[in-house]
């Protein structure tokens, strides 16, 4: 695919699609839950359907219309044995997950997907549910899948601290704790986003979580109650109009019904941190959602590091485009989780934004950006990886003369209408 740099800025208004890990999750926890959940605003982009037809292939009756996903659920015990194999496609969110659901099921599922996701470490979900009773095994012994799940509707409670920050990691050992027969506690390294938590309390689950936001308390088993879910935008989607906007020159957009849950709004600390004009309007509190307003903006660097990290994970790639046009050295650190994502986004970051002149160097757990810096239109690859896409995408946007993407169909894997909605903004001046 031919970019080029955009004429007269970006403006106009779009609307994000929706959030990707609470689509995941509501079909899940729809599918767990007794009685029929409607879904509206989900994400029809393969990741969350490869979740939604997995469940299918477990027996769960889950119908489309085109606008509302209405799941008739079966409860834990209701899943059924799968005839084959389940293919999970690029979802790393599905098949962690889906490991902690069937770990307490009582009969064995094999996990697979494509060749990015069969190189994606899975030790990390395995080692705790096999302290539980379930047995799992990836491909030819390994840790990387395809994995097989022989789960067990006897599994025991956990207390179990998790070596890393991942909320796929946290979400599937709670998903296997609701099915274990007694209390379990899973204290996180850093808090993470909290999703899955909030969902059980809205499917009328229990679930406790310390002051500290890291010692999660969970009893099982336990059973939901059907309900109704409206899915805010994602703001890991937002985030690279966010940062389009804010280093394009004459640029002004707003994006509405973003989701803003605390756990999730790393992106919008660090923004502003660095100067960005960014604006929060019509908060809906009840759904954790607002509208978001950005313009061009100048920029100053920053280090970025610590606790906020999980809360910003999957926005890093662009964090690191936006930094280079930022005045100073910035410094991203303890982000090793980047390594393990659909690519080593740390050095696929670093790697594709040299192509296009940044000076970036990529670290043992980061990156190391300085600007600001003037891009240079450049042949670069997504690797397959949708935000790599996307980030580069937007970098071409601000680049002098023209830049090739290769494998740009990488970004339908989380925002199927990315490009119409850069092209809006870019030519058309909003919807």
């Amino acid at each position: 695919m031919k970019l080029g740099p955009t004429a007269n800025g970006l403006k106009g208004t779009i609307q994000i699609p929706a959030d990707k890990s609470i689509s995941h999750r509501s079909i899940m926890f729809g599918a767990l839950a007794e009685g029929t959940t409607t879904i509206r605003n989900f994400l029809r982009g393969e990741d969350c359907f490869s979740t939604l037809n997995a469940f299918r292939a477990l027996g769960v009756p889950i119908e489309d219309d085109g606008e509302t996903i209405t799941v008739t659920g079966v409860g834990f015990r209701g899943l059924k044995a799968a005839s084959g194999a389940i293919d999970v496609g690029n979802s790393g969110t599905t098949i962690r997950l889906m490991m902690g659901i069937l770990a307490g099921q009582p009969f064995t599922t094999t996990l697979f997907g494509d060749d990015s996701l069969a190189k994606r470490p899975m030790n990390r979900v395995m080692l705790p549910l096999r302290e539980m009773g379930a047995r799992l095994t990836g491909s030819s012994g390994s840790e990387f899948p395809p994995i097989t799940v022989s789960g067990s509707d006897q599994l025991k409670p956990i207390h179990y601290q998790l070596p890393v920050a991942s909320a796929q990691v946290k979400s599937a050992v709670i998903f296997a704790a609701l099915q274990a027969q007694g209390t379990s506690t899973i204290i996180e390294k850093e808090s993470t986003r909290n999703h899955t938590e909030e969902m059980i309390k809205q499917f009328g689950g229990e679930i406790s979580c310390a002051k500290d936001g890291k010692t999660i308390t969970v009893t099982g088993p336990q059973t939901f109650k059907a309900q109704e879910v409206t899915v805010p935008g994602d703001i890991s989607s937002a985030a690279f109009f966010l940062v389009a906007a804010a280093i394009t020159a004459d640029s002004q957009i707003t994006l509405t019904n973003v989701g803003i849950n605390p756990s999730r709004t790393g992106i919008l600390e660090v923004m502003t941190a660095m100067g960005a004009k960014l604006s929060m309007l019509s908060v809906d509190q009840q759904n954790q959602s607002a509208d978001l307003e950005i313009m061009t903006s100048q920029l100053q660097a920053t280090t970025i590091s610590g606790a906020i990290i999980p809360r910003l994970i999957d926005e890093l790639p662009i964090i690191a485009l936006l930094a280079t046009q930022a005045t100073g050295q910035t410094i991203i650190k303890d982000a090793e989780e980047l390594k393990v994502k659909e690519t080593n986004r740390i050095d696929a970051t670093a790697e594709e934004l040299k192509k296009m002149g940044a000076d970036i160097t990529p670290t043992e757990d980061g990156l190391i950006i300085n600007g600001p810096t003037p891009l240079q239109g450049a042949a670069v690859d997504s690797r397959g990886d949708h935000r790599i896409g996307m980030m580069l995408a937007i970098a071409a946007l601000i680049a002098k003369g023209e830049t090739q993407l290769q494998r740009e169909e990488a970004v339908a894997v989380s925002y199927p209408e990315f490009f119409a909605d850069l092209h809006t903004l870019s030519i058309k001046g909003g919807k």
